[in-house]
């Protein structure tokens, strides 16, 4: 081991408390001062929350004001509670207790029950799936392994809000919640759920909380015995506290208020797990006489990556946004962002790759690259095409694709109807291999519409959409290909995908990459029905969107790219557009830059402040325009003429009626509707501007390389005054 890897892994230990402030900005070390009374530190992304309050308790001990064995750090994963230990052995504050709030109270549970209770602690179960399985069984209620999930779910988030089944029903109405079956079917299954574990003498994960806290609320000598031992509390990530966790830490404060907890509402994105902000918006208001410390140094992300974060929330609304953080970047100016506009999705997994391919070649570490989406099946295509040329990667919080449970059987289903297909009526009425693929995945419960809400049962749907979208695909590119060939297509995918886990670029999704930082990141398909989300129907919902869109942005330190697509197959419609929460930040775009600057000071600059902005197989241009009246254009339809649709037209009505009669001789020969050709639309804008070559007519929104491949000829050919293929009219 070398000196250098020996100071940065190893540094050594302050050797006096004094020591331990050294290094902190003005900001940190008012946390790690405040050693008396409440505290609340709101801390932005990025701006050392964790080395604020591990410096604090390392200070309180050092100085002797905390004994480290009455101190209780709390967190929310295993990982962060063990980044806070390694940390507090390094300061010399050695004997802390850093643990969740499930592994805190497991500990006591198991220590008082004999007392409390007597005998044995029950069993805790590691998953409760097969208990819901059981239960929903004895109600006669048949449940899929998505919906299985799903209701799961639905009973982890009714006890951790503290709701028994009878209350459950409302309780959804209230919190403007979608029940993924009948709310009264769950709650029969969840009242069963409960009599099983009683039955079997068997706890759950959320048990273990509500044991704990009704241990200390009705024995009252226990309760004192727990405070005696943990004099003072700190709390992290505090945004995402349950109302359960919330009790808990009410029990163990009892009447005391050494209490620092730290959070950043602008980062709550888990309320469908039953986490709120609430407590820590309300800190003030229970605690009136609390320090209130503000980190807004942010010490991982560029000035570019921290514009962009700070514009999303200016124009974020609801409570969390009036509580929102100004961020203010320490590091030295990179590039700015990448706005990258694609003509469909795999165009835009291709992209991605081929600029990830050259920041590796350029240097940059793959594990220091990201790519992060909405949902976990949008990883696919980005596993093909990072696999497609060679760059390795791991997925964080999701299966492979062709892993999961739904693929698997999927392909158990096409392989069983490749080879006995004959005999399959399910088949008897299909034409081609998409309609096959349809009809056998239709049996494993793919419809044609995508089912209301979220959860396992969209996700699982998804899975399997993926799949009738590659056979489409495999049929435009190969018209002959059979069931059998679909299936050796999937093999071969699979079998290029199945490499051993590596050091390689990250994939995940929005929700499980907090609290991870990378040097690149590229947020991909960030284009409405994504981002927001379809099911994100409210307002809160909304803006818990956005915040989980913060999250990405604030998970780069140097670079990022944002990319959308237009449509979601080659030659599909181009009917996307990029979310609406970079209306006003990516070039080209208008929107409202919303409330004046938060605790960093300062106007809210935009995520963009030049430099080229590189769209492949595009031509680049400046924000569109109404040629007429000069106004900046953001709809679509208006784009494709460029002009407002209330300015006067100056087209030329016979282009526009030769353009028609060629286009409906294309969907003739083609089989297709005619707007599959070019939509009236693109046909209107191309009979204004009547281009004169390739390039102007590329530059028409509704014309990609494709269409101009397939049609550019005849359309020029026909403004220039002749006949498609032919020689000019009158010669």
């Amino acid at each position: 081991m070398t000196a250098a890897t020996h100071s940065s892994l190893f540094p050594p230990v302050p050797d006096s408390a004094d020591a331990v402030l050294e290094g902190l900005d003005p900001e940190q070390r008012e946390v790690a001062t405040a050693l008396h009374g409440p505290v609340c530190v709101l801390a932005g992304a990025g701006t050392g929350k964790t080395r604020a309050i591990t410096h604090r308790i390392a200070y309180g001990v050092r100085a002797g004001i905390l004994q480290p064995s009455s101190v209780l750090a709390v967190t929310f994963t295993n990982r962060a509670a063990g980044e806070m230990r390694g940390r507090l052995r390094q300061l010399g504050a050695q004997g802390v207790q850093a643990r969740t709030f499930h592994s805190a109270a497991l500990r006591q549970l198991q220590f008082f029950w004999p007392k409390a209770i007597g005998g044995s602690l029950p069993r805790l179960v590691d998953r409760k799936i097969q208990l819901v399985a059981d239960a929903a069984a004895a109600c006669r209620i048949r449940l899929d392994r998505g919906e299985l999930r799903d209701v799961t779910a639905e009973i982890e988030w009714s006890k951790v809000t503290q709701t028994v089944p009878a209350d459950y029903p409302l309780a959804v109405v209230k919190a403007g919640r979608e029940a993924p079956r009948d709310p009264a079917e769950i709650a029969q299954i969840y009242s069963v759920y409960e009599d099983l574990k009683r039955d079997r003498a068997v706890i759950d994960f959320e048990d273990v909380l509500l044991l704990t806290v009704a241990v200390l609320q009705d024995r009252h000598d226990i309760a004192d015995q727990v405070r005696a031992q943990y004099q003072h509390f700190v709390v992290d990530e505090y945004q995402d506290v349950s109302p359960l966790q919330q009790r808990l830490l009410d029990l163990w404060l009892g009447d005391r208020d050494s209490l620092c907890v730290v959070g950043d509402a602008s980062q709550t994105i888990y309320s469908f797990t039953g986490a709120t902000p609430d407590h820590l918006l309300d800190f003030r208001i229970r605690h009136p006489g609390a320090t209130v410390v503000k980190l807004v140094r942010d010490y991982r992300s560029t000035p570019q990556v921290v514009h962009l974060a700070n514009g999303l929330l200016a124009q974020a609304s609801g409570r969390a946004a009036d509580h929102r953080l100004e961020l203010i970047s320490q590091r030295p100016a990179g590039p700015e962002p990448v706005y990258t506009e694609y003509a469909d999705e795999p165009a835009e997994a291709e992209g991605a790759a081929r600029r990830i391919r050259e920041l590796i070649d350029a240097g940059v570490p793959a594990a220091e690259i990201a790519v992060l989406f909405r949902t976990n099946s949008q990883s696919e295509a980005y596993e093909q095409a990072l696999a497609d040329i060679g760059v390795p990667y791991q997925l964080r919080g999701a299966e492979r694709f062709f892993d999961r449970p739904e693929v698997r059987k999927a392909g158990v289903a096409l392989r069983a109807a490749a080879r006995f297909g004959g005999n399959d009526a399910l088949l008897d009425d299909t034409v081609d291999l998409p309609s096959q693929v349809r009809a056998v995945l239709s049996g494993e419960g793919w419809t044609t519409q995508p089912p209301a809400g979220s959860g396992a049962v969209r996700e699982r749907w998804e899975s399997l959409a993926a799949l009738v979208n590659l056979a489409q695909d495999v049929a435009a590119a190969r018209p002959a290909a059979t069931l059998a060939d679909f299936v050796a297509e999937l093999d071969e995918r699979a079998n290029a995908q199945h490499a051993p886990t590596v050091q390689g670029v990250t994939l995940a999704s929005l929700h499980s990459a907090k609290g991870l930082e990378w040097d690149a990141v590229f947020l991909v398909g960030v284009a409405e029905g994504m981002m927001p989300i379809t099911y994100a129907k409210t307002d809160e919902q909304i803006e818990e969107e956005r915040r989980l869109l913060y999250v990405g942005v604030t998970r780069a330190r140097e670079r990022l790219h944002v990319s959308w697509s237009l449509s979601r197959t080659p030659g599909g419609r181009p009917n996307r557009r990029p979310s609406r929460f970079l209306d006003g930040l990516r070039p080209g775009s208008t929107g409202t830059v919303g409330r004046a600057a938060g605790a960093g000071g300062g106007g809210v600059e935009r995520g963009f402040t030049g430099g080229p902005v590189v769209v492949p197989r595009r031509t680049q241009r400046a924000p569109a325009r109404c040629r007429v009246c000069g106004r900046t254009l953001t709809d679509a339809g208006e784009m494709k003429l460029m002009r407002c649709d209330g300015c006067p037209s100056d087209m030329d009505e016979g282009l526009y009626e030769r353009l028609r009669e060629w286009r409906a001789d294309q969907a003739r020969l083609s089989g297709q509707p005619a707007f599959c050709v070019f939509t009236d639309r693109t046909l209107m804008a191309i009979a204004e501007s009547a281009p004169d070559d390739d390039r102007e007519l590329a530059r028409i929104p509704g014309v990609g390389m494709r269409k101009l491949n397939r049609y550019g000829a005849d359309v020029l050919a026909i403004c220039a005054g002749q006949e498609p293929g032919g020689d000019p009219e009158g010669d």
